[in-house]
């Protein structure tokens, strides 16, 4: 079995694997996807173990940090076993094993999560206005996602805010998140809205290029270029005023493909090399072969060899369908 590093055509090291394990989700953020959206068969879903044993083939090949995401990670059944078995791979090849969340559920998790060996997760939020969320959810969840926060915080585990800034909607209370989220230790990360698959509003009418808005916070704050890497896309500034870290990841207005160390699975078993393009690789008929180690490292290795150099996001130019039509529920944040 090939047990050589995964090492793209643009000789780019990938130690970075985003699982999703499911794409369902229990809000219906209008940026994500539709409000009647139709979620995949269950059926189609690899189960938690063909889940354990596809991570464990990207660890052999030298992934050593591994997100799981969604949809929502939280609301698939069982998914504390899988965190668990994954953990108890940390020192073991992986280093460290974290997820993304909506919050909504983190109250119920929080603990396990910290005991099973995650260390920080990622949280959703866009709003710290009720109205405002349920426009954007269209969902009335704004406390349950905050005590998730809190129960997160409580139990050990260091929080990251992720925020989709969108214009006309949550610019204004940019600088109020960030506040929060720093008074709260919890580093934050504003995004671009990106344009994956179909929903029910035009994105153009709400993306928010973020180069204007770090001008804006500039002359709030001073904004010092800090030297913390995540292995992410995210450029962090240390903001002195607030005590804590702003991150900015701008897959439209500042391409930083340059350094991707990472790939994403879907719940389904298809490998995406790249968020914004259209290869893929099906790794569970892999796994369901007759020699699925083997079957699974060449599938890796032609992945390899289809990663592009840089993604192919666009916005505002008069598309009738966005670039790709796979929700980002599908591939995961």
């Amino acid at each position: 079995m090939n047990e050589a590093p995964l090492l793209d055509s643009f000789n780019r090291r990938i130690t970075y694997l985003r699982l999703s394990v499911t794409d369902r989700c229990d809000l219906r953020c209008t940026y994500c996807m539709p409000q009647k959206m139709t979620f995949l068969p269950k059926a189609e879903v690899l189960s938690l173990e063909e889940l354990h044993t596809l991570a464990m083939g990207f660890v052999e090949r030298g992934v050593d940090r591994i997100r799981l995401t969604g949809g929502e990670p939280l609301v698939r059944r069982g998914i504390m076993s899988l965190v668990g078995s994954l953990c108890g791979q940390i020192g073991k090849g992986l280093r460290e094993v974290t997820l993304t969340t909506n919050g909504t559920r983190l109250s119920e998790f929080a603990a396990d999560l910290a005991n099973a060996g995650v260390r920080r997760v990622n949280v959703s939020l866009d709003t710290l206005d009720g109205a405002i969320f349920e426009r954007l959810t269209r969902r009335c969840r704004l406390d349950e996602v905050m005590a998730g926060i809190e129960a997160a915080l409580s139990a050990g585990l260091s929080v990251k805010i992720n925020t989709v800034a969108l214009k006309g909607i949550n610019e204004h209370e940019i600088p109020a998140l960030i506040e929060w989220a720093h008074s709260r230790g919890c580093d934050i990360t504003l995004i671009e809205t990106m344009p994956l698959g179909v929903v029910d509003e035009d994105r153009t009418d709400h993306y928010l290029p973020l180069p204007g808005v770090v001008r804006q916070l500039e002359d709030r704050w001073a904004l010092a270029p800090s030297q913390y890497k995540t292995g992410g896309p995210a450029r962090y500034y240390d903001i002195n005023a607030t005590g804590g870290r702003l991150g900015v990841i701008t897959p439209l207005t500042e391409n930083f493909c340059a350094g991707c160390n990472r790939v994403r699975v879907t719940a389904t078993g298809q490998l995406f090399p790249c968020l914004g393009g259209r290869e893929q690789v099906d790794l569970r008929a892999a796994l369901r072969s007759q020699n699925p180690a083997e079957e699974l490292s060449r599938a890796l290795d032609t992945a390899m060899h289809i990663k592009p150099e840089r993604h192919n996001f666009r916005i505002g130019d008069d598309e009738t369908e966005p670039p790709l039509a796979r929700h980002m529920s599908m591939t995961g944040g």
